[in-house]
């Protein structure tokens, strides 16, 4: 049965080793995904770390994709990219990371299990994840009925960010 394809947006981010090639490595594997087609990148954008603050800074970056997989898959297909690469199955929350992918949205579902929670739980509270996501789409968030321009503009994340014009992501 083919299933109808809907879109996502997958919220990446790294901050150990070259980090703009971490990014761009994800995005590749995604692309790569049965079902699925990588529609757009952001720009890459380097944040400050949240939570643990003695660490590099971040880069980040969000990818709009049309999949047909079910939320389930797409999560177990980013988790997966993320062991690929590197990152240990057991690992400090808000620490470093070689990669991290979240589904950040996915269509206007709304999701609420003991592994996965969509839209992602903490998306109104990150700017690294709200910036790059506009420079894509002003998407509304399914539960809080706010555009996500709204929600930047409420948005208790103070810490610093800004967009790297010299990096891009190429769509392979």
């Amino acid at each position: 049965m083919n299933r109808r394809q809907l879109t996502a947006f997958i919220g990446a981010g790294s901050n150990i080793g070259n980090k703009a090639r971490n990014l761009q490595e994800a995005l590749d594997m995604l692309a790569k995904l049965p079902q699925t087609s990588v529609v757009q990148a952001s720009g890459v954008y380097h944040s400050e770390p949240l939570g643990l603050n003695d660490q590099e800074w971040f880069y980040n970056a969000v990818i709009e994709m049309h999949t047909a997989l079910s939320p389930d898959a797409l999560l177990s297909s980013c988790q997966k990219i993320e062991t690929d690469m590197g990152r240990p199955a057991e690992h400090a929350k808000w620490g470093p990371r070689i990669i991290d992918l979240d589904v950040l949205l996915y269509d206007d579902l709304t999701c609420c299990l003991e592994h996965l929670t969509i839209p992602h739980p903490e998306l109104p509270n990150r700017k690294f994840a709200l910036l790059p996501m506009l420079d894509l789409a002003n998407p509304v968030h399914p539960v809080l009925g706010k555009t996500m321009k709204e929600l930047l503009e409420t948005c208790p994340d103070r810490s610093a960010i800004e967009r790297c014009n010299h990096l891009f992501l190429k769509i392979p």
